[in-house]
C-alpha cells in the first residue's frame, strides 16, 4: 500500500467508526489484517446492533457520512434486506454490522485470531 492509500484508509477508518457510534453501534472492534497472508482486505471494521432496524440505520450512517465526508462509497454491500449481518466492502476496508446474536454465533474475530485487534470504547 502506496501512502497515498495508507492515509485515505485511516480517514476512511476514522469516519466509519464515527457514522458506527452515531447510531449507537456497540463493541467497534477494528482487525489489521496487513500482515495475514492472503487476506482479502487490510482491515475489519466490526460491531454490533440490538435489531434490524439499528443495523440498517448504521449502514445508511456509514454510507452517508463516507460520501458526504470522503466522497466514498462502498464498492458492495450484502445482507441488507435480512440487516442480520451486512457486510460494506470499500476495498481496502470491509466494514461488518451484525446483531448481537449473529456475530456471536460466526465469533469472526476468532477466525482472525492472527490479526491486530483495536476495540473502540462504546
Amino acid at each position: 500500500m502506496n501512502q497515498q492509500t495508507v492515509t485515505k484508509t485511516e480517514a476512511l477508518k476514522e469516519v466509519i467508526v464515527k457514522g458506527i457510534q452515531e447510531i449507537k453501534g456497540q463493541k467497534i472492534t477494528i482487525l489489521d489484517l496487513r500482515n495475514i497472508e492472503n487476506a482479502s482486505t487490510s482491515f475489519f471494521i466490526i460491531c454490533e446492533a440490538t435489531s434490524n432496524t439499528q443495523v440498517n440505520a448504521i449502514v445508511g450512517s456509514v454510507e452517508k457520512m463516507c460520501f458526504e465526508l470522503l466522497d466514498e462509497k462502498p464498492w458492495h454491500i450484502e445482507g441488507a434486506r435480512e440487516a442480520e449481518w451486512v457486510l460494506m466492502d470499500f476495498v481496502n476496508l470491509v466494514v461488518h454490522v451484525f446483531q448481537k446474536e449473529v456475530r456471536e454465533h460466526y465469533k469472526l474475530e476468532e477466525l482472525w485470531g492472527d490479526a491486530i485487534f483495536e476495540t473502540i470504547d462504546d
